[in-house]
């Protein structure tokens, strides 16, 4: 413990005293994340606030020289332990005091800090005419920093991408404190290899990020939602593939299945019908006139496939269908006391079939199972509840979730879709890279980090 001791306190010469917090409370409160499953974690040795790019660099240099495993957190609002330290000689380091940014209009590009809030960003280059797409479910606490980190998603992500399809350049604190900017500023540039796209979703087992340079787009002037309600599961993957067919890009389209859809009723009611087995939210962006002429498209087809359809006639009632959407969350905690939330993504074709695939899992085990998410680009959301006092059936859950890996990358698919791998997923990489991809991870994590002081047990067991 001594040792420990010392360290820390060679951290708080370099940084200073009030940058450096040992005290028993902020340990613990920055011990944890939003996981809901019970994660390996330790009460780390320091919570590290550094202001700017020196600090981070001087407190590299230090752990680097005294062996001290670093655990980069943004807002702590991931799902699968990536900001937890799980080693009590760590530090955690925060970044929320380095929330500054600055917009460049004329280019449409702008440099951030890692501890601006996604929310807050988008509100404000909004009212300049401009877009920065990307809203996870948690963008109005998550950082820009976390969401890079993890190559966060949401529900618009379907038309324009996730959080690395505008990540333009980094600037990346790497071992023994050295310092490497990549990318640029500009939308062309071919320059050897891309290791800004590399660093994306790194999950802080690389370096920490101090600058990060986004590419922002035009703000779309007008856009529009439609409810659809079916009653069988495999028209709702074939009313998929109808609309992403027919020449229409909406830029959102989200599934939610019967217990999804009967959850929410009961914890906030919008009046969602509970008899329904499943229902798609359809939102199209763009100019005005398009607008309205795809969003009458949209309901066409999918009243071909007899789908109920209703089109919101105002933001406010388009808010009250979004609102729905949002509480999904919470709305689960109402049902059992215990969830595991998995991310998993399916090629769109595959979704009729992989849908009532699912449905079985559940039934096999003899568990609920929630399922909904941003099915456009075949990422599904499958959260298995169970009741937290019951060690058994807790156990049939966690088998079940070894099925639900199986079952995605039997058609091709992927394990995560934008919460990472984090703790959570350890052992299901191997799965989806295989031993030779698996071994070249590895060995692009101990070139970076050749010490394994960066978020330490993340990613590889």
């Amino acid at each position: 413990m001594a040792v420990i001791t010392n360290k820390v306190e060679r951290l708080k010469k370099a940084l200073g005293e009030r940058k450096v917090k040992d005290s028993i409370v902020e340990r613990k409160l920055y011990s944890y994340d939003a996981t809901p499953i019970p994660i390996e974690r330790s009460i780390p040795a320091a919570v590290v606030f550094p202001e700017n790019r020196e600090d981070v660099i001087k407190l590299v240099e230090v752990c680097y020289e005294e062996d001290i495993p670093i655990f980069p957190r943004g807002a702590g609002s991931g799902l699968t332990g990536g900001a937890v330290p799980t080693r009590e000689d760590g530090v955690v380091v925060s970044f929320e005091k380095m929330d500054k940014f600055t917009v460049d209009v004329d280019n449409a590009t702008a440099t951030v800090q890692p501890g601006v809030i996604t929310y807050q960003f988008q509100e404000y280059v909004e009212k300049l005419g401009l877009f920065y797409p990307p809203d996870p479910s948690s963008f109005k606490y998550s950082t820009i920093g976390g969401n890079v980190a993890e190559n966060a998603g949401g529900p618009r992500c379907l038309k324009y991408g996730v959080t690395r399809e505008y990540v333009l350049g980094l600037e990346t604190v790497i071992k023994e404190g050295n310092v490497i900017k990549t990318g640029s500023p500009v939308l062309k540039d071919v320059a050897g290899y891309d290791i800004t796209k590399l660093l994306v979703g790194s999950e802080g087992t690389l370096g920490l990020f101090t600058e990060i340079t986004l590419k922002l787009i035009p703000k779309p002037k007008a856009r529009m939602t439609a409810l659809a309600v079916f009653n069988d599961l495999e028209t709702v993957g074939k009313a998929v593939s109808k609309i992403l067919t027919s020449g229409i890009f909406p830029s959102a389209l989200e599934f939610m299945d019967r217990d999804a859809i009967r959850a929410v009723e009961d914890y906030k009611p919008v009046g969602l019908p509970r008899d329904a087995e499943a229902l798609l939210l359809i939102e199209v962006d763009g100019h005005p006139l398009a607008v309205k002429e795809e969003i009458k498209e949209v309901g066409r087809i999918l009243s071909e496939l007899g789908a109920k359809v209703e089109v919101a006639q105002s933001e406010e009632e388009a808010q009250k269908l979004w609102t729905a959407r949002k509480n999904l969350g919470p709305a689960l905690g109402n049902l059992k006391s215990g969830k595991i939330n998995e991310d998993i993504v399916f090629p769109r074709t595959y979704l009729p079939e992989a849908l009532p695939k699912l449905r079985e899992i559940a039934k096999k085990y003899g568990l609920l199972m929630v399922v909904f998410g941003h099915i456009g680009d075949g990422n599904l959301h499958v959260n298995l509840l169970y009741d937290k006092s019951n060690r058994e059936e807790e156990e049939r859950a966690e088998r079940a979730v070894d099925e639900v890996f199986e079952l995605a990358l039997s058609y091709h698919g992927s394990i995560t879709g934008e919460h990472g791998v984090g703790l959570t997923k350890r052992k299901f990489l191997k799965w989806q890279f295989g031993e030779t991809g698996y071994e070249l991870l590895k060995g692009i994590k101990k070139l970076f980090d050749p010490k394994n002081l960066f978020n330490p047990g993340k990613l590889f067991a």
